[in-house]
């Protein structure tokens, strides 16, 4: 199962691993650190965000019209989110014990930590909180039904996909009915790697 696009995979992973490292450098730069999963920064750092915080008020005046129509829109998704999130969570621990599938951590996807940022304004954190939810919550079910897919159907797609879930470079060839047959157990129990995690 080591083809080239196999390593091409195992190269997009290790870059984006270093892109990470680059992103917790800025920790230094912005004065902040992280302890137990806590954003902690500097009062000095704190003190300076306060500066360029907007008050409610001029946040409001400044936004445009069609953006404060739309927010209740945007905030209606709220509910079917919670229901998938709720849904998600008892999916994963009725089925994965099932089929031998590691449980995904939600803390690892659902990060909230934008409401330590003292120049956003109450509306602007309220928002903030809102977006990392949602999108935290599509990568945390995206994770989950990627584990599904590879228990049920670990086959690559022939057609170019615009994001692969984490679990895709495990998956059997397109096309490929010989590999299937001989080692569709295997890549079904293939979750070595996250065990060492």
């Amino acid at each position: 199962m080591d083809s080239k696009l196999d390593l091409l995979l195992q190269k997009m992973k290790l870059l984006e691993n270093e892109l990470l490292v680059e992103l917790q450098a800025k920790e230094e730069q912005f004065r902040y650190e992280i302890r137990q999963r806590k954003v902690h920064f500097t009062e000095a750092a704190s003190a300076q965000h306060r500066k360029f915080a907007k008050t409610i008020r001029h946040y409001l005046i400044d936004a445009r019209p069609l953006s404060l129509l739309t927010a209740p829109v945007i905030w209606s998704c709220l509910v079917p989110m919670l229901l998938i999130d709720l849904w998600a969570t008892i999916y994963q621990f009725i089925c994965f014990p099932a089929y031998g599938v590691p449980k995904v951590r939600r803390r690892d996807y659902v990060v909230m930590d934008r409401n330590k940022l003292r120049y956003l304004n109450p509306i602007e954190r309220v928002n903030c909180v809102y977006c990392e939810y949602v999108n935290g919550l599509i990568a945390y079910v995206q994770e989950i039904a990627g584990r599904t897919e590879q228990y049920w159907c670990p086959i690559k797609h022939a057609l170019r996909l615009k994001t692969m879930h984490s679990r895709y470079p495990h998956f059997l060839d397109y096309g490929d009915a010989e590999a299937y047959r001989k080692h569709i157990e295997q890549v079904r129990r293939d979750f070595e790697d996250l065990k060492n995690k």
